[in-house]
């Protein structure tokens, strides 16, 4: 489950403000991690990719009737992220 901090990153990023869409951006939160984990990110690199996160949840938000669509931007950095160590995040 996404923590208050990374739930405000993604508000700040997405330009919400207030708490009234905080249930909704955790679950889609938890969502965007789920599969960044599921594709080869250490949870440590996905919860420093606040960035990334919020261009996952933008992309599920903004849903067309119901036809979610990742962004190009979101697959190639999820990608990109894979290939990443834990070690390289913390140095």
């Amino acid at each position: 489950m996404a923590d208050a901090t990374l739930i405000e990153k993604v508000k700040t990023a997405m330009g919400f403000s207030g708490d009234e869409v905080n249930q909704t951006l955790s679950i889609y939160v938890d969502e965007v991690l789920d599969y960044m984990t599921n594709a080869g990110v250490s949870k440590e690199i996905a919860l420093a990719s606040a960035g990334v996160i919020a261009r996952g949840v933008s992309d599920l938000w903004d849903n067309d009737g119901g036809a979610v669509k990742f962004s190009p931007f979101f697959y190639d950095r999820v990608a990109q992220l894979s290939y990443k160590s834990a070690y390289e995040v913390a140095t």
